[in-house]
Protein backbone atom coordinates (compact mmCIF):
# COMPACT_ATOMS: atom_id res chain seq x y z
CA UNK A 1 0.00 0.00 0.00
CA UNK A 2 1.04 3.33 -1.26
CA UNK A 3 1.55 6.34 1.25
CA UNK A 4 -1.12 8.42 -0.29
CA UNK A 5 -3.37 4.81 -0.27
CA UNK A 6 -2.75 5.17 3.82
CA UNK A 7 -3.35 8.86 4.10
CA UNK A 8 -6.93 8.33 2.44
CA UNK A 9 -7.80 5.53 4.79
CA UNK A 10 -6.66 6.90 7.99
CA UNK A 11 -8.65 10.41 6.02
CA UNK A 12 -12.03 7.73 5.94
CA UNK A 13 -12.07 6.30 9.43
CA UNK A 14 -11.11 9.49 11.04
CA UNK A 15 -14.30 10.83 9.24
CA UNK A 16 -16.24 8.11 10.27
CA UNK A 17 -15.80 8.75 13.61
CA UNK A 18 -16.60 12.08 13.42
CA UNK A 19 -19.67 11.43 12.17
CA UNK A 20 -20.60 9.20 14.34
CA UNK A 21 -19.64 11.60 17.11
CA UNK A 22 -21.62 14.10 16.02
CA UNK A 23 -25.06 12.31 15.78
CA UNK A 24 -24.55 10.88 19.03
CA UNK A 25 -23.66 13.79 20.63
CA UNK A 26 -27.47 15.84 20.50
CA UNK A 27 -28.40 12.84 22.95
CA UNK A 28 -26.10 12.90 25.07
CA UNK A 29 -26.18 16.71 24.73
CA UNK A 30 -29.82 16.81 25.88
CA UNK A 31 -29.78 13.99 28.38
CA UNK A 32 -27.35 15.97 30.25
CA UNK A 33 -29.22 19.39 29.97
CA UNK A 34 -32.38 18.05 30.92
CA UNK A 35 -30.72 15.99 33.92
CA UNK A 36 -29.08 19.41 35.11
CA UNK A 37 -32.61 21.35 35.73
CA UNK A 38 -34.36 18.54 37.14
CA UNK A 39 -31.72 18.41 39.93
CA UNK A 40 -31.90 21.99 40.26
CA UNK A 41 -35.45 21.39 40.42
CA UNK A 42 -35.52 18.63 43.11
CA UNK A 43 -32.92 21.40 44.93
CA UNK A 44 -35.67 24.23 44.79
CA UNK A 45 -38.78 22.62 44.68
CA UNK A 46 -40.13 23.80 41.45
CA UNK A 47 -41.37 22.08 38.55
CA UNK A 48 -39.68 21.34 35.52
CA UNK A 49 -39.76 19.98 31.97
CA UNK A 50 -41.57 20.75 29.34
CA UNK A 51 -45.25 19.07 29.24
CA UNK A 52 -46.01 16.78 26.58
CA UNK A 53 -48.84 19.11 25.32
CA UNK A 54 -46.30 21.50 24.54
CA UNK A 55 -43.22 19.83 23.29
CA UNK A 56 -45.32 17.44 21.11
CA UNK A 57 -43.48 14.23 20.82
CA UNK A 58 -43.11 12.25 18.46
CA UNK A 59 -46.19 9.64 18.62
CA UNK A 60 -46.22 5.60 18.41
CA UNK A 61 -45.86 3.69 15.21
CA UNK A 62 -48.75 2.28 15.64
CA UNK A 63 -50.57 5.55 15.82
CA UNK A 64 -48.72 7.08 12.98
CA UNK A 65 -49.92 3.85 10.96
CA UNK A 66 -53.34 4.82 11.50
CA UNK A 67 -53.07 7.91 10.51
CA UNK A 68 -51.34 7.48 7.22
CA UNK A 69 -54.38 4.81 6.54
CA UNK A 70 -56.89 8.20 6.74
CA UNK A 71 -57.32 9.68 3.38
CA UNK A 72 -56.98 13.14 5.54
CA UNK A 73 -54.64 13.90 8.11
CA UNK A 74 -56.20 14.94 11.51
CA UNK A 75 -54.29 18.06 11.85
CA UNK A 76 -56.17 19.10 8.89
CA UNK A 77 -59.78 17.93 10.31
CA UNK A 78 -59.12 19.28 14.03
CA UNK A 79 -55.82 20.84 14.76
CA UNK A 80 -56.69 21.11 18.69
CA UNK A 81 -56.66 16.84 18.71
CA UNK A 82 -52.89 16.75 19.01
CA UNK A 83 -52.71 18.03 22.29
CA UNK A 84 -56.00 17.03 23.58
CA UNK A 85 -54.86 13.60 24.09
CA UNK A 86 -51.43 14.34 25.66
CA UNK A 87 -51.04 13.95 29.24
CA UNK A 88 -49.22 16.41 31.11
CA UNK A 89 -45.65 15.39 32.97
CA UNK A 90 -46.97 16.54 35.98
CA UNK A 91 -50.01 16.75 36.40
CA UNK A 92 -52.34 13.70 35.05
CA UNK A 93 -54.98 16.00 34.19
CA UNK A 94 -55.37 18.72 31.11
CA UNK A 95 -55.08 22.05 31.71
CA UNK A 96 -58.47 23.65 32.00
CA UNK A 97 -58.28 26.01 28.71
CA UNK A 98 -55.40 24.66 26.20
CA UNK A 99 -57.23 21.14 27.15
CA UNK A 100 -60.39 22.43 25.23
CA UNK A 101 -61.06 23.87 21.57
CA UNK A 102 -61.31 27.08 21.31
CA UNK A 103 -64.43 26.83 18.88
CA UNK A 104 -66.61 23.65 17.49
CA UNK A 105 -65.55 22.64 14.22
CA UNK A 106 -69.10 22.98 13.40
CA UNK A 107 -69.57 26.97 14.05
CA UNK A 108 -68.09 28.92 11.78
CA UNK A 109 -68.62 32.56 13.50
CA UNK A 110 -71.09 34.61 15.00
CA UNK A 111 -72.93 37.23 13.12
CA UNK A 112 -74.36 40.67 14.44
CA UNK A 113 -77.95 39.23 13.61
CA UNK A 114 -77.89 36.47 16.72
CA UNK A 115 -77.30 39.75 19.16
CA UNK A 116 -79.87 41.85 17.43
CA UNK A 117 -83.42 42.30 19.34
CA UNK A 118 -86.27 40.62 16.43
CA UNK A 119 -88.12 44.26 14.76
CA UNK A 120 -91.63 44.34 16.42
CA UNK A 121 -94.37 44.10 14.37
CA UNK A 122 -96.03 47.63 13.35
CA UNK A 123 -99.82 47.31 13.32
CA UNK A 124 -100.58 51.14 13.30
CA UNK A 125 -99.15 54.47 13.01
CA UNK A 126 -96.83 55.77 15.94
CA UNK A 127 -97.80 58.63 17.84
CA UNK A 128 -97.04 62.05 17.06
CA UNK A 129 -94.64 63.78 18.35
CA UNK A 130 -95.09 66.24 20.68
CA UNK A 131 -95.35 70.18 19.53
CA UNK A 132 -91.40 71.89 20.50
CA UNK A 133 -91.44 74.14 23.34
CA UNK A 134 -92.85 77.61 23.33
CA UNK A 135 -89.19 79.97 22.68
CA UNK A 136 -88.46 81.69 25.81
CA UNK A 137 -89.44 85.28 25.45
CA UNK A 138 -85.69 87.61 25.28
CA UNK A 139 -84.68 89.34 27.73
CA UNK A 140 -84.84 93.50 26.51
CA UNK A 141 -81.58 94.43 26.31
CA UNK A 142 -80.19 97.25 28.67
CA UNK A 143 -80.19 100.65 27.11
CA UNK A 144 -76.49 101.65 26.45
CA UNK A 145 -77.41 104.98 26.80
CA UNK A 146 -79.13 104.80 29.90
CA UNK A 147 -77.33 106.61 33.21
CA UNK A 148 -75.76 104.30 35.55
CA UNK A 149 -76.84 106.72 38.26
CA UNK A 150 -74.55 107.38 41.96
CA UNK A 151 -74.66 104.51 44.71
CA UNK A 152 -75.42 105.67 48.24
CA UNK A 153 -75.65 102.81 49.82
CA UNK A 154 -78.32 100.50 48.93
CA UNK A 155 -80.13 103.51 47.23
CA UNK A 156 -78.96 104.48 43.53
CA UNK A 157 -79.46 108.27 43.03
CA UNK A 158 -79.74 109.87 39.36
CA UNK A 159 -78.54 113.38 39.13
CA UNK A 160 -79.11 115.46 35.52
CA UNK A 161 -78.24 119.51 34.70
CA UNK A 162 -79.67 120.75 31.75
CA UNK A 163 -78.69 124.11 30.16
CA UNK A 164 -80.86 125.89 27.24
CA UNK A 165 -81.01 128.60 25.33
CA UNK A 166 -84.09 129.42 23.44
CA UNK A 167 -86.36 132.00 22.02
CA UNK A 168 -89.93 132.94 23.04
CA UNK A 169 -92.27 135.30 21.16
CA UNK A 170 -94.46 136.18 23.96
CA UNK A 171 -92.28 135.89 27.59
CA UNK A 172 -95.64 137.23 29.60
CA UNK A 173 -98.20 135.90 27.57
CA UNK A 174 -100.05 139.12 27.00
CA UNK A 175 -102.82 139.60 25.09
CA UNK A 176 -102.00 141.64 21.77
CA UNK A 177 -98.47 142.29 20.15
CA UNK A 178 -95.35 141.28 21.74
CA UNK A 179 -92.40 142.14 22.28
CA UNK A 180 -89.77 138.46 21.76
CA UNK A 181 -86.99 137.90 24.08
CA UNK A 182 -84.19 135.43 24.22
CA UNK A 183 -83.45 133.28 27.23
CA UNK A 184 -81.45 131.17 28.77
CA UNK A 185 -83.17 127.90 31.35
CA UNK A 186 -81.07 125.55 33.75
CA UNK A 187 -82.80 122.88 35.26
CA UNK A 188 -81.88 120.07 37.63
CA UNK A 189 -83.10 116.36 38.28
CA UNK A 190 -82.90 114.08 40.92
CA UNK A 191 -84.23 110.71 40.50
CA UNK A 192 -83.94 107.69 43.36
CA UNK A 193 -84.53 104.23 43.67
CA UNK A 194 -84.16 102.11 46.49
CA UNK A 195 -82.62 98.52 46.31
CA UNK A 196 -83.89 96.68 49.13
CA UNK A 197 -84.71 93.58 50.47
CA UNK A 198 -87.76 94.60 51.22
CA UNK A 199 -90.05 98.16 51.55
CA UNK A 200 -88.89 100.51 48.75
CA UNK A 201 -88.19 104.45 48.48
CA UNK A 202 -88.86 106.26 44.81
CA UNK A 203 -88.99 109.82 43.96
CA UNK A 204 -88.21 112.48 41.21
CA UNK A 205 -87.55 116.63 41.85
CA UNK A 206 -87.57 118.42 39.33
CA UNK A 207 -86.58 122.51 39.27
CA UNK A 208 -86.16 125.07 36.83
CA UNK A 209 -85.60 128.53 35.97
CA UNK A 210 -85.98 130.72 32.94
CA UNK A 211 -84.31 134.01 32.47
CA UNK A 212 -85.44 136.64 30.04
CA UNK A 213 -82.92 139.01 28.57
CA UNK A 214 -85.58 141.41 27.27
CA UNK A 215 -88.27 141.31 30.13
CA UNK A 216 -87.43 140.39 32.97
CA UNK A 217 -90.61 140.47 34.70
CA UNK A 218 -90.99 137.27 32.98
CA UNK A 219 -88.60 135.27 34.20
CA UNK A 220 -89.90 132.77 36.76
CA UNK A 221 -88.96 129.50 38.56
CA UNK A 222 -91.16 126.02 38.20
CA UNK A 223 -90.72 122.97 40.06
CA UNK A 224 -92.64 120.01 41.23
CA UNK A 225 -91.19 116.55 42.63
CA UNK A 226 -92.82 113.90 44.78
CA UNK A 227 -91.22 111.13 47.32
CA UNK A 228 -92.79 107.24 47.98
CA UNK A 229 -91.67 105.04 51.18
CA UNK A 230 -92.90 102.02 50.97
CA UNK A 231 -92.80 99.47 54.02
CA UNK A 232 -93.72 95.98 53.73
CA UNK A 233 -95.37 95.25 57.38
CA UNK A 234 -96.21 91.51 56.78
CA UNK A 235 -96.61 89.51 53.59
CA UNK A 236 -100.29 91.23 53.32
CA UNK A 237 -99.79 94.69 54.87
CA UNK A 238 -98.34 97.57 53.66
CA UNK A 239 -97.62 101.09 54.86
CA UNK A 240 -97.45 103.69 51.88
CA UNK A 241 -96.00 107.54 52.86
CA UNK A 242 -95.61 109.78 50.18
CA UNK A 243 -94.77 113.59 49.58
CA UNK A 244 -95.19 115.70 46.85
CA UNK A 245 -94.41 119.49 45.72
CA UNK A 246 -95.21 121.70 42.89
CA UNK A 247 -94.03 125.57 42.54
CA UNK A 248 -95.80 127.61 39.46
CA UNK A 249 -96.28 131.32 38.52
CA UNK A 250 -99.76 132.71 37.84
CA UNK A 251 -100.03 134.35 34.49
CA UNK A 252 -100.71 138.18 34.66
CA UNK A 253 -104.32 137.82 32.47
CA UNK A 254 -105.54 135.57 34.91
CA UNK A 255 -109.17 136.49 35.95
CA UNK A 256 -108.12 135.69 39.83
CA UNK A 257 -105.72 138.49 39.41
CA UNK A 258 -108.23 141.18 39.71
CA UNK A 259 -105.88 144.08 38.85
CA UNK A 260 -102.81 144.55 36.21
CA UNK A 261 -100.10 143.29 37.84
CA UNK A 262 -96.15 143.25 37.14
CA UNK A 263 -93.43 139.82 36.62
CA UNK A 264 -95.59 136.77 37.51
CA UNK A 265 -96.67 135.95 41.37
CA UNK A 266 -95.50 132.07 42.56
CA UNK A 267 -97.77 129.92 43.90
CA UNK A 268 -97.19 126.92 46.05
CA UNK A 269 -99.01 123.23 46.62
CA UNK A 270 -97.43 120.47 48.35
CA UNK A 271 -98.60 118.20 50.72
CA UNK A 272 -98.29 114.58 52.04
CA UNK A 273 -100.18 111.61 52.52
CA UNK A 274 -99.86 108.20 54.88
CA UNK A 275 -102.17 105.04 54.05
CA UNK A 276 -102.44 101.41 54.88
CA UNK A 277 -103.12 98.60 52.63
CA UNK A 278 -104.38 95.18 53.12
CA UNK A 279 -104.57 92.14 50.67
CA UNK A 280 -107.24 89.36 51.57
CA UNK A 281 -106.40 86.78 48.74
CA UNK A 282 -106.88 88.81 45.41
CA UNK A 283 -109.16 91.39 47.58
CA UNK A 284 -107.33 94.66 48.27
CA UNK A 285 -108.30 97.47 50.82
CA UNK A 286 -106.69 100.38 50.85
CA UNK A 287 -107.28 103.47 53.56
CA UNK A 288 -105.11 106.89 53.11
CA UNK A 289 -105.31 110.06 54.67
CA UNK A 290 -103.83 113.39 53.17
CA UNK A 291 -102.99 116.59 54.04
CA UNK A 292 -102.64 119.48 51.25
CA UNK A 293 -101.30 122.96 51.53
CA UNK A 294 -101.45 126.04 48.66
CA UNK A 295 -99.57 129.58 49.31
CA UNK A 296 -100.32 132.66 46.90
CA UNK A 297 -97.37 135.40 46.94
CA UNK A 298 -98.52 138.36 46.94
CA UNK A 299 -98.57 140.45 43.49
CA UNK A 300 -97.01 143.88 42.60
CA UNK A 301 -99.59 146.03 40.75
CA UNK A 302 -98.27 148.42 38.04
CA UNK A 303 -98.55 151.34 40.27
CA UNK A 304 -96.28 149.61 42.78
CA UNK A 305 -99.04 148.61 45.37
CA UNK A 306 -99.02 144.87 46.58
CA UNK A 307 -102.03 142.95 45.63
CA UNK A 308 -102.63 140.58 48.76
CA UNK A 309 -103.54 137.01 47.64
CA UNK A 310 -103.35 135.76 51.66
CA UNK A 311 -107.14 135.11 51.11
CA UNK A 312 -106.66 132.53 48.71
CA UNK A 313 -104.19 130.64 51.17
CA UNK A 314 -105.72 127.15 52.10
CA UNK A 315 -105.35 123.63 53.47
CA UNK A 316 -107.22 120.86 52.42
CA UNK A 317 -107.80 117.29 54.82
CA UNK A 318 -108.70 114.50 53.11
CA UNK A 319 -109.70 110.29 53.46
CA UNK A 320 -109.81 107.74 51.27
CA UNK A 321 -111.32 104.19 51.70
CA UNK A 322 -110.72 102.54 48.19
CA UNK A 323 -111.21 98.53 47.63
CA UNK A 324 -110.11 96.47 44.50
CA UNK A 325 -110.62 92.78 43.72
CA UNK A 326 -108.06 91.59 41.04
CA UNK A 327 -110.31 89.62 38.69
CA UNK A 328 -107.11 88.63 36.53
CA UNK A 329 -103.71 88.85 36.83
CA UNK A 330 -104.05 92.34 34.69
CA UNK A 331 -107.41 93.36 35.01
CA UNK A 332 -108.17 94.98 38.97
CA UNK A 333 -111.66 96.88 39.23
CA UNK A 334 -112.23 98.89 42.18
CA UNK A 335 -114.16 101.46 43.85
CA UNK A 336 -113.36 104.36 45.68
CA UNK A 337 -114.81 106.78 48.10
CA UNK A 338 -113.31 109.74 49.55
CA UNK A 339 -114.71 113.10 52.26
CA UNK A 340 -112.62 116.12 52.19
CA UNK A 341 -112.82 119.21 53.68
CA UNK A 342 -110.90 122.81 52.77
CA UNK A 343 -110.09 125.48 55.05
CA UNK A 344 -109.11 129.06 53.81
CA UNK A 345 -106.72 131.06 56.15
CA UNK A 346 -109.04 133.70 55.47
CA UNK A 347 -112.63 133.19 56.74
CA UNK A 348 -114.13 135.61 54.09
CA UNK A 349 -112.11 136.36 51.41
CA UNK A 350 -112.03 140.06 49.23
CA UNK A 351 -114.71 139.52 47.76
CA UNK A 352 -117.32 139.06 50.96
CA UNK A 353 -117.48 135.48 50.25
CA UNK A 354 -116.76 132.38 52.89
CA UNK A 355 -115.01 129.82 50.93
CA UNK A 356 -114.65 127.16 53.09
CA UNK A 357 -116.25 123.88 52.03
CA UNK A 358 -116.80 120.20 52.11
CA UNK A 359 -116.44 117.56 49.29
CA UNK A 360 -117.56 114.29 48.69
CA UNK A 361 -116.58 111.98 45.90
CA UNK A 362 -117.41 108.15 44.45
CA UNK A 363 -115.17 106.96 41.87
CA UNK A 364 -115.46 103.48 39.88
CA UNK A 365 -112.40 102.29 37.73
CA UNK A 366 -110.01 99.76 36.78
CA UNK A 367 -106.12 99.00 36.21
CA UNK A 368 -105.50 96.95 33.61
CA UNK A 369 -102.49 95.09 31.71
CA UNK A 370 -103.54 94.05 27.86
CA UNK A 371 -100.71 91.60 26.71
CA UNK A 372 -98.01 94.35 28.03
CA UNK A 373 -98.44 96.64 25.20
CA UNK A 374 -101.27 98.37 26.71
CA UNK A 375 -101.75 99.10 30.41
CA UNK A 376 -102.81 102.03 32.41
CA UNK A 377 -105.57 102.82 34.96
CA UNK A 378 -108.10 104.84 34.32
CA UNK A 379 -111.23 106.22 36.83
CA UNK A 380 -114.44 108.05 36.48
CA UNK A 381 -116.76 109.81 40.00
CA UNK A 382 -119.16 112.61 40.90
CA UNK A 383 -118.32 114.97 43.71
CA UNK A 384 -120.47 117.67 45.75
CA UNK A 385 -118.80 120.36 46.87
CA UNK A 386 -120.96 122.10 49.55
CA UNK A 387 -119.86 125.76 50.75
CA UNK A 388 -120.04 127.75 54.28
CA UNK A 389 -121.01 130.82 52.29
CA UNK A 390 -124.79 129.89 51.57
CA UNK A 391 -124.94 132.42 48.48
CA UNK A 392 -122.26 129.71 46.97
CA UNK A 393 -124.35 127.06 44.97
CA UNK A 394 -123.11 123.60 45.37
CA UNK A 395 -120.41 122.47 43.02
CA UNK A 396 -121.00 119.20 41.62
CA UNK A 397 -119.65 117.75 38.51
CA UNK A 398 -118.19 114.80 36.84
CA UNK A 399 -114.31 113.64 38.09
CA UNK A 400 -111.89 111.70 36.63
CA UNK A 401 -108.43 110.89 35.82
CA UNK A 402 -106.70 108.56 33.43
CA UNK A 403 -103.26 107.55 32.28
CA UNK A 404 -102.78 105.08 29.79
CA UNK A 405 -99.45 103.62 27.91
CA UNK A 406 -99.99 101.79 24.14
CA UNK A 407 -96.30 100.19 23.00
CA UNK A 408 -97.82 99.76 19.21
CA UNK A 409 -93.82 98.12 18.46
CA UNK A 410 -90.51 98.28 20.54
CA UNK A 411 -89.79 101.90 19.06
CA UNK A 412 -92.95 103.38 19.29
CA UNK A 413 -95.13 104.69 22.91
CA UNK A 414 -97.97 106.51 23.08
CA UNK A 415 -99.04 108.13 26.27
CA UNK A 416 -102.67 109.42 26.76
CA UNK A 417 -103.06 111.39 30.29
CA UNK A 418 -106.51 113.12 31.20
CA UNK A 419 -107.96 114.33 34.41
CA UNK A 420 -111.33 116.44 35.06
CA UNK A 421 -111.43 118.08 38.83
CA UNK A 422 -113.27 120.60 40.55
CA UNK A 423 -111.26 123.81 42.21
CA UNK A 424 -111.62 127.09 44.23
CA UNK A 425 -111.90 130.89 42.74
CA UNK A 426 -112.04 134.25 44.69
CA UNK A 427 -114.50 135.52 41.36
CA UNK A 428 -117.00 137.25 42.81
CA UNK A 429 -120.28 135.06 42.88
CA UNK A 430 -118.53 131.95 41.56
CA UNK A 431 -118.52 129.10 43.37
CA UNK A 432 -115.50 127.44 41.68
CA UNK A 433 -113.80 125.94 38.76
CA UNK A 434 -114.60 122.54 36.60
CA UNK A 435 -111.37 121.90 34.56
CA UNK A 436 -110.69 119.36 32.10
CA UNK A 437 -107.24 118.75 30.74
CA UNK A 438 -105.74 115.90 28.44
CA UNK A 439 -102.57 115.32 26.74
CA UNK A 440 -101.07 112.75 24.06
CA UNK A 441 -97.96 112.10 23.49
CA UNK A 442 -96.06 110.17 20.27
CA UNK A 443 -91.97 108.96 20.99
CA UNK A 444 -90.60 107.24 18.21
CA UNK A 445 -86.92 106.27 18.35
CA UNK A 446 -85.21 106.37 15.32
CA UNK A 447 -81.90 104.98 16.60
CA UNK A 448 -80.90 104.00 19.47
CA UNK A 449 -79.65 107.44 20.45
CA UNK A 450 -82.08 109.34 18.48
CA UNK A 451 -85.93 109.74 20.14
CA UNK A 452 -88.72 112.42 17.73
CA UNK A 453 -91.67 112.78 20.32
CA UNK A 454 -94.74 115.23 19.36
CA UNK A 455 -97.13 115.90 21.91
CA UNK A 456 -100.62 118.22 22.23
CA UNK A 457 -102.21 119.35 24.99
CA UNK A 458 -106.04 120.28 25.08
CA UNK A 459 -107.64 122.09 28.53
CA UNK A 460 -110.94 123.67 29.20
CA UNK A 461 -111.31 125.81 32.50
CA UNK A 462 -115.14 126.96 33.19
CA UNK A 463 -115.55 129.10 35.69
CA UNK A 464 -119.35 128.54 37.63
CA UNK A 465 -121.99 131.28 37.92
CA UNK A 466 -120.31 133.47 35.91
CA UNK A 467 -120.35 132.37 31.78
CA UNK A 468 -116.42 132.59 31.62
CA UNK A 469 -114.63 129.85 29.90
CA UNK A 470 -110.90 129.66 29.13
CA UNK A 471 -109.34 127.10 26.44
CA UNK A 472 -105.72 126.73 26.33
CA UNK A 473 -104.17 124.24 24.02
CA UNK A 474 -100.34 123.44 22.77
CA UNK A 475 -98.67 121.65 19.97
CA UNK A 476 -95.08 120.66 19.53
CA UNK A 477 -92.45 118.22 18.99
CA UNK A 478 -88.82 117.23 20.64
CA UNK A 479 -86.09 115.83 20.00
CA UNK A 480 -83.33 114.03 22.13
CA UNK A 481 -79.45 112.75 20.69
CA UNK A 482 -78.27 110.75 23.37
CA UNK A 483 -74.25 111.10 22.78
CA UNK A 484 -72.70 109.20 25.32
CA UNK A 485 -74.46 107.56 28.92
CA UNK A 486 -73.56 111.13 30.40
CA UNK A 487 -73.90 113.75 27.54
CA UNK A 488 -76.87 114.09 25.23
CA UNK A 489 -78.42 117.21 23.31
CA UNK A 490 -81.88 118.15 23.49
CA UNK A 491 -84.45 120.15 21.16
CA UNK A 492 -87.67 121.66 21.30
CA UNK A 493 -90.38 123.93 19.39
CA UNK A 494 -94.12 124.35 21.05
CA UNK A 495 -96.75 126.69 20.25
CA UNK A 496 -99.46 127.76 22.77
CA UNK A 497 -102.69 129.12 22.33
CA UNK A 498 -105.08 130.56 25.01
CA UNK A 499 -109.00 131.36 24.28
CA UNK A 500 -110.82 133.17 26.55
CA UNK A 501 -114.07 134.47 26.84
CA UNK A 502 -112.55 137.50 29.18
CA UNK A 503 -111.50 140.94 27.16
CA UNK A 504 -107.66 141.09 27.00
CA UNK A 505 -106.83 137.71 28.18
CA UNK A 506 -106.48 135.67 24.64
CA UNK A 507 -102.38 135.16 23.50
CA UNK A 508 -100.63 133.33 21.06
CA UNK A 509 -97.25 132.26 21.98
CA UNK A 510 -93.99 130.14 20.15
CA UNK A 511 -90.98 128.73 21.92
CA UNK A 512 -88.30 127.39 20.56
CA UNK A 513 -85.09 126.02 22.61
CA UNK A 514 -81.74 123.83 22.18
CA UNK A 515 -79.62 122.32 25.09
CA UNK A 516 -77.02 120.40 26.65
CA UNK A 517 -77.93 117.23 28.76
CA UNK A 518 -75.50 116.07 31.47
CA UNK A 519 -76.63 113.22 33.39
CA UNK A 520 -75.00 110.54 35.96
Amino acid sequence: MTRFAKICRLAGVAGCCGAAGLLAWPQAGLAQMQAEPAQRARSSGLRTGTPQYVAQPKPPEDAEATRNASAIPEAIGDPAALIQRQEGAISRRQPPRAGRPIQAPSVHGVTQRQFRAPQPDVTGLPPPAPPPPQPRRRALEEDPYAPLGLRLGAVTLRPAITGSVGYDSNPSRVSGPSKGSFFSRTEGELGVQSDWNVHELTGMLRGGYSHYFRDDNASRPDAEGNMSLRLDATRDTRILLESRLRLDTQRPGSPDLTAAVEGRPITWAYGASAGVTHDINRLQLTLRGSVDRQDYEDAELTNGQELSQADRNQTQYALRLRAAYEVTPGFKPFVQGEVDTRQFDEKVDSSGYMRSSDGYTARIGSTFEISRMLTGEVSVGYQDRGYEDARLKNLRGVVGDAAILWTPTPLTTVTLRGTSELGDTTIAGSSGTTVRRVSLEVAHALRRNLTVTGFTTFGRTIYEGQGLREDFSTIGARLDYKLTRTFSVRASFTHERLNSTAVGSDYTANVAQVGLRVQF
